[in-house]
């Protein structure tokens, strides 16, 4: 085989790879999907919400008040699945109590649904 026709597989050498760029870049692309998530989530997703925050509101509440979930079909799952994006998008804070958290959305859900 002569050297024009060789594949780039036979002239690599474990010498030529650049760790510092593969690394640089892997940071990158986590960096932009971090600012990526949080600009849907707080753009898209939390302004969803606005329909009817105060019911939003009544089932975030209800949710983490209760000891024991009630769960009987498909219907039933929607507030625990309402309550599960809110406590994602706006999470509850150390030591917060349950009436100053749902506050806490109540404002976060109103400043959003004004813009």
């Amino acid at each position: 085989m002569n050297k024009k026709s060789s594949s780039y597989a036979d002239d690599f050498t474990p010498g030529q790879f650049k760790v510092l760029p593969f690394i640089a870049l892997i940071f990158a692309i986590m960096l932009f999907i971090s600012f990526a998530i949080k600009w849907y989530s707080h753009s898209v997703t939390l302004p969803r919400f606005c329909e009817d925050p105060e019911l939003s509101l009544h089932h975030l509440k209800e949710i983490i008040s209760k000891k024991t979930p009630e769960l009987d079909g498909r219907e039933s799952r929607k507030p625990y699945i309402i309550a599960a994006k809110l406590i994602y998008l706006v999470p509850q804070k150390t030591n917060e109590s349950i009436d100053d958290y749902v506050y806490r959305v109540r404002r976060e859900l109103s400043q959003r649904c004004m813009q």
